[in-house]
Formats: C-alpha cells, structure tokens, sequence
C-alpha cells in the first residue's frame, strides 16, 4: 500500500489518445493560451494606464483579467510542455500546487463576479448613493476579500488532501485536481466531502446574492429606456460572464464526479478544460467589445503606441 509520503509522481493519462497528433493539439493550445493572454494583459494595460477607467466596476474587471492570467498559468505551461513530452508525469507538491492554482482561480472568479453584480445593483438601483456606497475603502476590502477568501479556503482542500494515504498515482485527466487525488486515497475521505459541500453552500450563497442583484437591476430598467440601455452596456456583460463561467464549471464538476470512462477521450478532455480556456477568452472580448468605453480606450492606447513607433 502507498501512501501520500511514498507517491512522489503522479502519471497524467489525459493526452494517452493524442500522442498521433501532438504537434496539431500543441498548436492549437499554444494560440489559445496566446491569445488569452493578449485579451486579458491589453484590457488590464489599458486599465491601468486611462485614469478615466480608475472606477469600480473597471477595477473588478482588472482584476477578473488577473485573476485569468493567473488561472491558466496554472494549466497552459504544463499542458504545452506534455505535449512535446513522451513522459506525462508531475511531481506530488506539482501536482498539488496546480490544483490550488487551478481551485484559487475558480472560486475567485465566481467571487469577483459576485462583488461585481454588486457594484451594478447599486449604479443601477442606487444611482445618487452610488460614490458614498463605492468609495476606495469599500473597493479594496472587496478586493480582498475576493483574492483572500479563495485563497484560504484552497488551502484547507489542499492541507485536507495532502493528509490522504494514497493507493495509486493514476489521474485519467490532463491536469491535477483536487478531487482526483481524493480518489487515490486509501481511507476514507468524508471530512474532504463535508468541507466540500461546506464550499459549495458558501458559493451558492454568492449565487443567490447574484441573483437577488439582477432580479432587483432588471425591475429598475424595465422602467424606463435609459436604464434598459445603461443595463445593455454595462450589465449584460457581466450577466454573459456569469452564465459561462457557471455552465463551464459545473460541467467540470459533473466530469469530475460523475463522468464515465466510456466517454471519448477529446470530450472527456474538453469538458474538463473549458472552464481555463472559453471564461479568460470570453470576458476581455465581451467587455472590450460591450463597454464603448474600454473600445475607445484601447484604440487610444494603441493608436498612441503606433504614433509613437512612427
């Protein structure tokens, strides 16, 4: 019997089916990854450069772009670096490491997302409180809390994983997560499912608290044509980053738990890596495209730069 001390290896069996074409899957990876971290880095330069983008709601957005920077560095490196690999191995503290990276993300992510519905209930719903509300203070508790709360909360999945004797070092997915590590143990894992289902009520809480803001937001703009278009611009937006960092998430959650081996390989593969790659491509697009604001001032930015070169 092995244990967590003994496992010093963990052998990644997700790309078993792609070892035929791994200079096209290598290929296509290394421009998804590319071009997430062009999206995001030009929406956080822009940002950080415009004062006039230094308000709330372009603060989250900042920090939601960080925060996908940081998500699929926890992925895109290793994975690109299997695919050339005829090894697909990662070390027990690597492994565990990807899997905090990988869980601080999410669950910073949806956080952000909550603290950002937020922001739009009161611009929407309390437009002449809207500064006294929003104030600085107010931004960098929320700020925070949305990279601390997640932050620790992984770090007690990680310690109560990392505690397990293990039976095995076989993972059937690309990447490690916490809850195929789980899996290997030799004993009984009930604390980890108890702290599990601990996690996902306090995250249904922020789920409620979103949809108690749009419930609120939508009964303001169905008054009248100026909020309906002011909610157009600015929380439509938000609401399609909900909704898709939400649908690729429980997908992952149902691949993890209760997917069957007898799927395909490539499905199996998308469904368990599509919460790192649609929500960090989909977030600077949509706001970059949606917020005339974030247009105007990155064409500003780049227009400068070229200006600038000439």
């Amino acid at each position: 019997m092995q244990n967590s001390s003994s496992v010093t290896v963990f052998t990644l069996h997700g790309l078993n089916e792609t070892a035929s074409h791994e200079y096209i899957f290598f290929a296509f990876t290394l421009l998804a990854y590319l071009l997430i971290c062009l999206f995001n880095l030009t929406l956080i330069i822009t940002i950080i450069i415009e004062k006039t983008l230094h308000e709330p709601m372009y603060i989250f957005l900042c920090n939601l772009c960080v925060n996908g920077l940081y998500g699929t560095a926890g992925l895109y490196p290793k994975l690109l670096a299997d695919f050339l690999s005829d090894s697909h191995v990662i070390s027990y503290a690597g492994c565990l490491i990807q899997a905090y990276v990988i869980y601080t993300s999410v669950l910073c992510e949806f956080t952000i997302l909550t603290v950002m519905a937020y922001d739009r209930y009161v611009a929407i719903c309390k437009p002449l409180q809207y500064h006294s509300i929003m104030t600085s203070q107010t931004i960098s508790k929320f700020l925070l809390i949305s990279w601390i709360l997640p932050s620790c909360e992984t770090a007690i999945v990680i310690l109560l994983t990392n505690r397990l004797p293990l039976c095995g070092s076989h993972i059937e997915k690309l990447y490690c997560d916490n809850w195929s590590v789980a899996k290997l143990s030799c004993v009984d894992i009930n604390i980890n499912n108890v702290y599990s289902f601990i996690l996902i009520l306090m995250h249904v809480s922020q789920a409620l608290l979103i949809l108690y803001s749009y419930i609120h937001i939508v009964r303001a703009c169905v008054k009248s044509s100026e909020e309906m278009t002011k909610f157009m611009q600015t929380c439509l937006p938000h609401l399609i980053s909900v909704i898709g960092f939400t649908i690729s998430t429980v997908f992952d959650v149902m691949y993890s738990r209760y997917g069957s081996s007898n799927m395909l390989q490539a499905l199996r593969n998308f469904l368990a890596v599509e919460f790192l790659v649609i929500p960090p491509l989909l977030n600077p697009l949509i706001y970059g495209l949606k917020l005339s604001q974030i247009r105007r001032r990155v064409m500003r930015v780049f227009s400068r730069d070229v200006h600038i070169l000439k």
